[in-house]
């Protein structure tokens, strides 16, 4: 099928346009006809609804920027007092390419009486469970503008913080790729030269010296070896944390490590808080929201206490003492969750508590990785150091006799 552009009239005598999937002009022709529409003008867009192996493989996929645009346009035009149809048909001309084409088949599906919900629920990749429920209890409370700017707020939120997280660990990342290169290119290429002179004086060498010697000559004599296995290594390191049992096992082992732990608790607490206020706050039903924040939260061990709480909460609705018995959430987070529960502002207290762990989870990371650029530097500095001396002992002993 292909994307066609059309003009036509209304039974009321208004001018309507858009772009569509059809089969066919005559078919997109029929197709308007039967919703009460009288076309003027049809013209193929030249977009291929049905796309090529090549064609998907280099199209712009559907980023978060394009969701954060396409959700704060849509509630501005909403706030404006444009209906929904109009709005998505004013958004299909502020996008290109897969963008454009998911907005169209999003279009037609409303044309049809298809909610906005359902329409975008066509496209689990792009929109996820929380977006979705979220804009199917906008659309039934009548404040979908408001549920699309707090949707907005949470696509910019955590694109912030995962631009931030990838920002502190690049600096150490490339430390360590130059220290690897540095070391790799004086085993395998200087250290060799040097030996031929070693061999040709035939002294007997320092034990430093012999180590380096050993380990280059292995090295050079084995690198297929070494390549291959490493490879082996991160294949079956991929293979078994894709299991379900690989993947519990692993998150079971972030939870031993003290660091590691700390941050693993604070990010579910933030995952968890955050998102089951937005939904509480949006109207939807405690039970369905619990149900979407366990599936959200990244560890498979804390998931596991928070699903078994849920259980617990949906029978009694009582939340922060079931929240307590999981010891994943903080003293400070169980008081203020237990306030809003008597005060009856449980959706505003969650937020409130995402809002502080999660600047003491981005705070950790940056003085995490200000620590790990430092440690890294003097460890490839020990390493270039511990070359040199090997090297220039051998040196040192010919000067002295």
């Amino acid at each position: 099928m292909a994307l066609y552009s059309y003009e036509a009239f209304s039974r009321d005598g208004k001018k309507v346009h858009g772009v569509v999937d059809a089969p066919s002009a005559a078919a997109l022709r029929e197709q308007l006809t039967r919703q009460g529409l009288f076309p003027t003008k049809i013209e193929a867009t030249g977009g291929i609804s049905t796309k090529g192996f090549l064609s998907r493989l280099f199209e712009k996929k559907v980023t978060t920027k394009d969701k954060i645009l396409f959700s704060k346009q849509l509630a501005i035009l909403l706030k404006s007092g444009i209906p929904i149809l109009q709005a998505i048909e004013l958004l299909t001309e502020q996008f290109e390419g897969g963008v454009k084409d998911m907005i169209v088949r999003i279009k037609d599906d409303i044309k049809e009486g298809t909610s906005l919900a359902d329409a975008l629920g066509k496209y689990p990749k792009v929109f996820e469970n929380i977006y979705i429920q979220l804009v199917r209890a906008g659309e039934a409370t009548g404040k979908l503008e408001t549920i699309l700017e707090r949707l907005t707020v949470y696509l910019e939120r955590r694109e912030e913080i995962t631009k931030k997280v990838k920002g502190a660990l690049m600096m150490p990342i490339i430390q360590l790729v130059v220290a690897v290169g540095v070391v790799s290119v004086l085993v395998m290429f200087v250290v060799p030269k040097m030996a031929k002179n070693f061999a040709s004086k035939k002294a007997a060498l320092p034990g430093p010296t012999q180590f380096l010697l050993s380990t280059s000559h292995f090295a050079t004599d084995h690198y297929l070896i070494i390549i291959i296995g490493v490879v082996i290594i991160i294949a079956g390191f991929k293979f078994w944390t894709s299991t379900s049992i690989g993947a519990r096992q692993l998150d079971e082992i972030k939870l031993r490590l003290p660091l590691i732990k700390y941050l693993s608790r604070t990010n579910a607490v933030v995952q968890f808080s955050y998102t089951l206020g937005l939904l509480l706050e949006g109207g939807v039903h405690i039970a369905e929201a619990l149900d979407i924040v366990v599936s959200i939260i990244d560890n498979k061990v804390l998931a596991e206490a928070l699903r078994k709480a849920r259980d617990n909460i949906v029978k009694e609705g009582k939340i922060a003492e079931y929240l307590q018995q999981t010891k994943m959430f903080p003293p400070i987070a169980i008081y203020l969750i237990k306030t809003g529960e008597q005060t009856g502002e449980l959706g505003s207290m969650l937020l409130t508590v995402a809002d502080n762990y999660e600047k003491d989870y981005v705070e950790l990371i940056d003085r995490v990785t200000g620590l790990i650029a430092p440690i890294m530097l003097f460890g490839m500095a020990g390493i270039v150091g511990f070359i040199v001396i090997a090297i220039a002992l051998p040196m040192m002993e010919q000067m002295n006799i």
